[in-house]
């Protein structure tokens, strides 16, 4: 029987020791209730939170909204929306909260005012630099009557 490095030894060991981990504390994760098995009252606040969780922005991911992201901060904020809605909060007075905390970019659609203005209008002014800059070349580079080119 061949014998293996020790070095193999130590890497199986270590590779057991982090699976026998992750099984272990997703063993320890509660289970998320079903929706089939929520009272009407618990399924209507998971559907507001839903609603609201899909109108704000993950901070960390920047291109997706809490609802369908995975990073930690947006599980937090998911778990923030939901409470404050249990506790009585308005879908507003949430919004507001958010906003009060983090800004308008937490807002996956932010309202327009001073300090948004430019996410609203720099991608036109980029595209009208863009198509200003495109027209500029080819009136530059356009031969001239009679040129042999």
């Amino acid at each position: 029987m061949r014998e293996h490095p020790r070095w193999m030894h130590g890497l199986f060991a270590a590779v057991l020791c982090s699976w026998l981990v992750s099984w272990a504390q997703a063993a320890d994760a509660p289970a998320e209730p079903r929706p089939d098995s929520l009272a009407p009252h618990e399924a209507r606040l998971d559907e507001r939170a839903q609603r609201l969780s899909a109108e704000l922005r993950c901070l960390v991911c920047q291109n997706q909204t809490i609802a369908d992201s995975q990073a930690e901060l947006a599980m937090q904020l998911k778990r923030e929306v939901r409470q404050q809605l249990a506790r009585g909060a308005s879908d507003q007075q949430v919004r507001d909260f958010m906003v009060q905390r983090y800004g308008d970019f937490v807002l996956y659609r932010p309202p327009l005012n001073d300090a948004t203005v430019w996410l609203w209008g720099g991608p036109l002014l980029l595209l009208a630099l863009g198509l200003g800059a495109l027209v500029w070349q080819l009136l530059r580079h356009r031969p001239e009557e009679g040129d042999p080119t």
